[in-house]
């Protein structure tokens, strides 16, 4: 048993990283189930009304107003860098915001540790990140043509070109992990130190800062995965124009 704990310990798995992991897969299988739970929700709703396009909203401010209004919000703002004939992306790039907003909002609550702030959180996400993005590419350019557009336009320089473009996107990994774990680290040391000099006033000044920046570090991996989408789907000709 000791044995197990000590290659845990080595690995970086201490009882704090052990914390933010089960957080992190709590917050996970919750977001599924309320996912599921709103979708047949809406399901018997529009079965009710009868509606083909969609659902009219409530006139009362709802929770559901709310979830339907960041949607909407989300959905135009994909709009505006993949276009609507993309909107199939939307459950990668939704999950990616949502996923991620959740687990810093939730280490802002005192006693609860910020998941995002353990590679064992962190790593994941940019692992799936990384795959959604190279998946779609492969599906929509064929496995060959994925792989050459990482030659460049000019072959007699592929050979340069290659190993730099892919070294380049497998780098996308450590980037995207040290970007979110880095950022929310700092983000709650300087909430944490606050706190504790000024126990009542500062601390909600930097709460509303804190939950700011979890917003964008949620923001902006988001942001990311829809160009790294957009960089790995778009066909050569397109790339010529």
């Amino acid at each position: 048993m000791e044995n197990h704990y000590t290659y845990f310990h080595s690995l970086g798995l201490t009882d704090a990283n052990h914390q933010k992991l089960a957080t992190a897969i709590a917050v996970g299988m919750a977001l599924i189930f309320i996912g599921a739970g709103c979708a047949k929700t809406l399901s018997r709703k529009r079965n009710r009304l009868g509606a083909q396009d969609g659902v009219v909203p409530d006139a009362k401010i709802t929770s559901a107003g709310i979830a339907d209004f960041l949607i909407d919000s989300l959905v135009s703002f994909q709009d505006s860098i993949l276009g609507k004939e993309n909107r199939k992306y939307l459950p990668i790039t939704g999950t990616v915001f949502l996923y991620v907003f959740v687990l810093n909002v939730i280490g802002l609550i005192p006693g609860i540790p910020a998941a995002t702030t353990s590679v064992w959180t962190t790593v994941p996400v940019a692992l799936f990140i990384f795959l959604s993005f190279n998946y779609y590419g492969i599906k929509e350019q064929g496995c060959v043509h994925y792989i050459k557009h990482f030659a460049g336009p000019v072959w007699w320089l592929a050979f340069l070109i290659f190993p730099l473009e892919v070294f380049g996107t497998f780098l996308r990994i450590l980037t995207l992990n040290l970007r979110l774990y880095w950022n929310i680290s700092a983000d709650h040391m300087v909430l944490g130190t606050f706190t504790g000099l000024v126990p009542y006033l500062v601390p909600v000044i930097f709460y509303a800062l804190g939950t700011f920046v979890c917003f964008m570090q949620a923001f902006v991996p988001t942001v990311l995965t829809m160009i790294y989408i957009m960089l790995a789907t778009q066909h050569e000709e397109s790339e010529h124009h």
